[in-house]
């Protein structure tokens, strides 16, 4: 499949497209993230907190490992970095298949518990701009979106 990304040259950036991103999204959808420590993960998720019309303070639920917000859909928010270790079922399938959209940083952590169809988000620090924002559709639905997005 192809992929596609930009480029931002500040956090503010990086939220207003992830805000755009936002109005594109449909219950169910699931939204991976992948990236350095302080790459912009959490950052990127305020931006689509912002754009599903959540006003409440997003942080990284690195300790709670799920946080959920209410907005105009319901937001997901998992950080599962901390069960690189140990193999739990936190019953993720519930959410993935929820009435919200479902944002996971580090999901390679969880590989075999994602749905077939996601979408996959690399952010990397990028030298001469910021950071390059990569997405990486996982089946037909992630693809529409990323088309609809990058138009």
């Amino acid at each position: 499949m192809k992929n596609f990304e930009c480029l931002v040259d500040s956090a503010d950036k990086t939220m207003e497209f992830a805000e755009k991103l936002a109005s594109y999204l449909k219950p169910g959808d699931v939204i991976t993230l992948e990236g350095d420590l302080g790459a912009g993960k959490t950052t990127f998720t305020k931006g689509l907190a912002k754009g599903l019309g959540i006003t409440r303070t997003v942080n990284s639920p690195t300790f709670t490992i799920i946080k959920e917000y209410q907005g105009n859909l319901p937001l997901y928010h998992m950080d599962v970095y901390r069960l690189k270790d140990a193999y739990e079922d936190l019953g993720f399938d519930e959410y993935f298949e929820g009435e919200g959209i479902t944002v996971v940083e580090w999901a390679h952590l969880i590989g075999e518990q994602l749905p077939n169809e996601y979408l996959q988000i690399n952010l990397y620090y990028n030298q001469d701009s910021g950071r390059k924002i990569t997405f990486l559709p996982k089946g037909d639905r992630a693809m529409q979106i990323c088309k609809e997005l990058f138009e």
